[in-house]
């Protein structure tokens, strides 16, 4: 267990995947193998983060998408640096719940802007510094509809055309990164994909 490697894994998919449960599940078992793990998430994962969240998700005005997109980004660049890379570089493996492939899935599949420009711009956002790994949590969009229940923020109260999109964004996303993204099916039960993505962790510890 020597030689321990700092890690940045991202975890992805549409509201109600249940990516958040499997954060919890996986920390809990890389701690019970002693590494040191952070979890934090986008928006909010920064203290600048936190109050863009707070517009991101509850501003109940009209928000311009490439505004939305711009919040997203600028919580990024600060997260970035001064949350994710300070922890992999102390050998910590950092699991963030959202990341840059929610950008690309939700404001380029699903509000129709620019994919190349949010390439470029979560480029800048990021410094180009990347996840190690990406899990996708890939769910039917009726089930992830429902699993959200009837208390919705801004995004997930989009219609189920929208989340569709982001679903097929996912799906594209996957087959461009294959080395990077792996696709979790999460149709199943909690403990059978916590199985998939132990399956993955394993292999790469």
């Amino acid at each position: 267990m020597d030689n321990k490697k700092g890690l940045f894994i991202t975890f992805e998919g549409a509201d109600g995947c249940g990516k958040t449960t499997q954060i919890n599940l996986l920390k809990e078992y890389l701690e019970n193998k002693n590494y040191e793990i952070i979890t934090t998430l986008e928006p909010g994962g920064s203290d600048i983060g936190k109050k863009l969240r707070q517009i991101l998700l509850h501003h109940d005005g009209f928000v311009s998408p490439r505004a939305e997109m711009f919040m997203y980004l600028a919580d990024r660049a600060q997260h970035i640096d001064t949350v994710i890379k300070n922890n992999v570089e102390k050998n910590k493996i950092v699991l963030c719940d959202r990341h840059i492939d929610s950008t690309v899935a939700y404001q380029g599949y699903g509000r129709g802007e620019d994919i190349e420009q949010i390439n470029l711009l979560n480029e800048i956002a990021t410094g180009g510094y990347k996840p190690d790994l990406t899990f996708v949590f890939d769910v039917d969009s009726e089930i992830a509809q429902k699993r959200v229940g009837n208390v919705k923020d801004r995004l997930e109260s989009e219609g189920l055309e929208f989340h569709r999109k982001i679903r097929q964004g996912y799906l594209e996303l996957a087959k461009k990164y294959p080395n990077r993204i792996k696709v979790i099916n999460s149709n199943k039960t909690i403990e059978e994909v916590f199985e998939q993505v132990k399956k993955i962790i394993d292999e790469i510890l």
